[in-house]
C-alpha cells in the first residue's frame, strides 16, 4: 500500500518536472534573436492579429533604462514613456506596429517585447537583440582601432588564468587538459568583450595547461607551467626571512626595556655630608670641660666639708 502510493508521488513528480521543463523550452524557442552592427538601424517587427485594440513595445536592455511605446487603436493616441529619440515606431503605428532602433549603441542590447491586445487576449512577441562591433561595417565616426590580444598567466594561488579580448561575438576559451571552470564575460563601451578562464583541474597537481582561444579574429593556443619549484623556494626564503626579522626586532624591544633606565634615568647626585672645622669642635667642646671640672670641684668641696662634720673632735680626714 505504501510503495503503492510512494509510486503514485514520484509519477506526478516527474508529471510536473516535464511539465515545467516543456513551458521552458517553448518559452526559449519563442524568443526571437536577432543581431545589428554597432551605429547602424535595426528593427523588430510585430506580429498581425485581427481587431487590435492596442499594441505596446517594452524594452529592457542590460545598461540602459527601461522604456515603453504604446499604440492605443480606439482612440489613435500614441505614448512613450523613458524612450531615447533613438527608439521609436518605424513609421506611423496605425498600420505599422514594427520598432526601429537607429544608431545602435552597446547600451541597447538586451530583451525587446511587443505585446498585441485583442479581443481573444493578450500576445507576446520576444526580441533578443545583440550589438556586434565589426570595424569593417562600422561607420568612420564609430571606428575604434582595438586588435584582439590573448593574455596567459598564472595567478597568486599558481592556477592558470587565460584572457582574450576581442569584438563581439566573445571569444570562446578551452583548456587541454580539460578543466571544469566557467568562463567570465565582460561587456566593453567600445563593443569589445574580454573573457577570463581559470583553469581548475580535476586533480590537484595540474598545474601545466594549454589555453586555447577560439575567434573569427584571433586563433591562437598558448601553454604555461605554473608548478615552478623556483616559486616555492622563493616563497619559503621569504617567510623565513620574515620570522627572523620579526624575532629580531622583538630582542632589541626586550633589551631597550630590560636596560633603558640606565640610559634614559637621571643619575642622582650624592648626599653631601657637611664638615666643619676642627677648631669649631675646639670651641664648643672646652665650655663643657670648664663646666665639668668646675662641678668636680665644688663636689669635692662638699663632700670634704661633709667628712668634717661626721669625725669626732681632733681627728682629721685622711687624705
Amino acid at each position: 500500500m505504501k510503495a503503492g502510493a510512494d509510486m503514485e508521488i514520484a509519477g506526478k513528480a516527474v508529471c510536473v518536472f516535464m511539465l515545467l521543463t516543456i513551458i521552458r523550452l517553448r518559452r526559449t524557442e519563442g524568443i526571437n534573436r536577432v543581431s545589428a552592427h554597432l551605429g547602424h538601424s535595426t528593427v523588430m517587427t510585430c506580429r498581425n492579429e485581427t481587431n487590435i485594440t492596442m499594441v505596446t513595445w517594452k524594452t529592457s536592455p542590460k545598461a540602459g533604462r527601461q522604456c515603453t511605446l504604446s499604440y492605443l487603436i480606439d482612440s489613435n493616441k500614441t505614448e512613450k514613456i523613458n524612450c531615447s529619440h533613438r527608439i521609436n515606431w518605424r513609421s506611423r503605428p496605425d498600420w505599422d506596429h514594427a520598432l526601429e532602433i537607429q544608431q545602435v549603441e552597446m547600451a541597447d542590447e538586451g530583451n525587446y517585447t511587443c505585446e498585441v491586445v485583442n479581443a481573444d487576449g493578450n500576445f507576446h512577441n520576444p526580441y533578443h537583440l545583440t550589438v556586434l562591433a565589426t570595424h569593417t561595417h562600422l561607420p568612420p565616426s564609430w571606428y575604434s582601432a582595438v586588435s584582439p590580444r590573448m593574455a596567459l598567466y598564472c595567478d597568486d594561488h599558481g592556477n592558470p588564468v587565460c584572457e582574450a579580448e576581442t569584438e563581439k561575438p566573445a571569444a570562446e576559451i578551452s583548456w587541454v587538459p580539460q578543466s571544469n571552470s566557467t568562463p567570465r564575460a565582460d561587456s566593453h563601451s567600445n563593443g569589445t568583450v574580454t573573457v577570463l578562464s581559470r583553469f581548475a583541474a580535476r586533480s590537484s597537481d595540474g598545474k601545466n595547461a594549454t589555453c586555447i582561444v577560439s575567434h573569427t579574429t584571433l586563433n591562437e593556443a598558448k601553454s604555461i607551467d605554473c608548478s615552478s619549484p623556483h616559486r616555492y623556494l622563493i616563497l619559503c626564503i621569504a617567510i623565513v626571512l620574515s620570522f627572523l626579522i620579526i624575532i629580531m626586532f622583538a630582542a632589541v624591544i626586550y633589551c631597550l626595556k630590560l636596560h633603558g633606565y640606565r640610559f634614559c634615568r637621571k643619575t642622582k647626585p650624592p648626599d653631601i655630608v657637611p664638615t666643619y672645622p676642627l677648631q669649631d669642635d675646639t670651641v664648643e667642646v672646652e665650655p663643657y670641660t670648664t663646666y665639668v671640672q668646675k662641678e668636680n670641684a665644688i663636689y669635692n668641696s662638699v663632700s670634704d666639708l661633709t667628712l668634717r662634720q661626721n669625725l669626732p673632735q681632733g681627728q682629721s680626714p685622711a687624705t
